[in-house]
């Protein structure tokens, strides 16, 4: 009996302290009702309904800043990146919409901003309307389209962004192939990175490191929002309170919210993120009918398939998860991401140990992982190898590092005229094939988004 209730003081204890330290911090958070004098509204569905939007913000970068991260040019004062989070209503799930900056939409009739005069109901731009009349035509645009009732408002530009990731360290990605982008700076080699704020925001930033332009660049954003999930959730920072609100008060400062967003949500996010992981959140993007829909006197801009989003936000009203489930991940090490797909690379595997069936336990293990083996082992001239060997043409180089993540401490030889198949001569230090695999190729243009949960994103 005393165990258990000096155990029950100290829970109401921490829960009294992780209120105490938090409470406060809402002051710190920018307000704007973008609800104001809303009517017709959609009914509410099952769970929470978030709009998160990145704004331009530019204008608050110091100088130094804006010329290290290529943030030149005027700030448009429009909505860089458009997310709807939805959180189920047990808060097991978080589910993640990204809406193209550049779909067709049409605004409803309203008064401008600034200008205060009326306009009549017209097409846009999506990312245009929150120059044309703030957070309240976003989110009345919005509602319009999706027939989601938009429960909370969070609004992140680039100052509070970099804050978010400074304060939790760093975020690690990974990408198996590099990525440059002279527009915005971004300039990673192929690898896992740890980027901070300022580097983060050129990854969420670049549109030109492949030809997928905006749909590349949301489905970064996806992956590093993912990584940022893993890193909330595994760094501690959410079950220390101190900790917790020292991150919160960097970031909240810059940061703007509707006025039903403060202290007990926070607590309520913080709680929610305990018990998360990478795997309890999904992404997609809305479905895309045409990806350049010309509109007079816009120009080209991205046409939604209406039905498929009509089914699409009817999932989010009724708190349906997206992705299909899954059978449980067998047990074993997590693959390591590689830049040539295994099935790819064809292999000779050579014993050169004198070590009775060596040979084909290492074919069977690169077979099992999905390199292109010949399944005939041989055993190779001397028989008195340590290490293991990848014997290969300079010309299949990359190849040759996909298959040396299969086999780590293995030497690469590099040999002029090995030809496309790749020779691994097994050692005695040989224990087990590493599983590799490439990364989630991006979703192509077209009315199917794939969804993917975070765990398949994010850094094994």
């Amino acid at each position: 009996m005393r165990a258990v209730t000096t155990l029950s003081m100290v829970v109401l204890a921490s829960a009294g302290i992780g209120h105490a330290v938090l409470t406060g911090l809402d002051e710190g958070i920018g307000r704007i009702d973008p609800f104001k004098d809303m009517k017709g509204r959609p009914e509410a569905g099952h769970g929470m309904n978030v709009l998160l939007v990145g704004t331009d913000g530019r204008d608050k970068i110091t100088e130094k800043e804006r010329r290290r991260f290529r943030l030149g040019g005027a700030p448009c004062h429009c909505t860089d990146t458009i997310m709807i989070v939805h959180l189920s209503a047990d808060r097991d799930r978080a589910t993640v919409v990204s809406l193209p900056r550049d779909s067709y939409a049409e605004v409803p009739t309203h008064t401008g901003h600034p200008t205060g005069r009326r306009q009549d109901t017209h097409p846009i731009r999506l990312n245009a309307a929150y120059a044309e009349g703030g957070p309240n035509l976003t989110v009345r645009t919005i509602e319009n389209m999706t027939h989601l009732k938009i429960d909370h408002y969070l609004e992140v530009d680039f100052i509070s962004f970099m804050k978010t990731v400074d304060a939790l360290g760093g975020v690690r990605v990974c990408t198996p192939q590099p990525l440059k982008d002279p527009y915005t700076g971004l300039n990673l080699p192929a690898g896992t990175h740890l980027l901070g704020g300022g580097q983060a925001l050129q990854y969420v930033r670049a549109r030109h490191v492949d030809g997928a332009s905006d749909l590349g660049r949301m489905q970064r954003q996806q992956r590093f929002l993912a990584a940022l999930i893993d890193r909330a959730t595994s760094s501690g920072i959410l079950l220390n309170p101190l900790r917790f609100r020292e991150a919160a008060r960097a970031v909240l400062g810059s940061v703007r919210a509707d006025p039903g967003f403060g202290t007990d949500q926070l607590l309520d996010l913080g709680r929610v993120m305990r018990n998360f992981s990478p795997r309890s959140s999904e992404f997609t993007t809305v479905p895309i009918g045409q990806m350049s829909y010309e509109v007079k006197g816009l120009g080209s801009t991205v046409k939604w398939d209406d039905a498929k989003a009509r089914a699409l936000f009817a999932s989010l009203r009724d708190d349906k998860p997206l992705a299909p489930p899954r059978p449980p991940r067998k047990k074993g090490p997590a693959p390591v991401q590689v830049e040539v797909d295994p099935q790819q690379i064809r292999v000779q595997v050579e014993n050169g140990a004198a070590v009775e069936g060596l040979g084909k336990r290492v074919d069977d293990g690169l077979a099992a992982t999905g390199f292109r083996t010949t399944r005939r082992p041989v055993n190779a001239a001397g028989q008195a190898a340590r290490r293991t060997v990848i014997v290969y043409d300079p010309r299949w180089d990359r190849s040759a590092k996909s298959l040396a993540a299969a086999l780590p401490g293995s030497e690469l030889r590099a040999t002029v005229g090995q030809g496309p198949t790749l020779k691994v001569i097994a050692g005695t230090d040989f224990k087990e094939v590493q599983p590799v695999r490439t990364a989630p190729p991006p979703a192509a243009p077209g009315p199917d988004p794939t969804v993917v949960t975070g765990d398949e994103v994010v850094c094994p």
